[in-house]
């Protein structure tokens, strides 16, 4: 899953993010989602989240 879906984003998942400081490059940093910030139920450049580190960005991928 590409993580533009805010259905398929859950709490307790682990997901590939890129942070702000990240998107020239595409680096993806891995975590788990503590809470949604995206509001719309689809986003283009992926759903926003926090990690339960704190650290912020959209997501480009969701493990099962």
């Amino acid at each position: 899953m590409d993580g533009k879906t805010r259905a398929d984003v859950t709490p307790g998942k682990v997901v590939d993010i890129v942070l702000k400081a990240d998107q020239r490059t595409g680096k993806t940093t891995q975590g788990t989602v503590k809470e949604l910030l995206t509001k719309s139920n689809h986003h283009p450049h992926g759903i926003k989240v926090r990690l339960t580190d704190g650290q912020v960005g959209r997501v480009k991928k969701i493990y099962e």
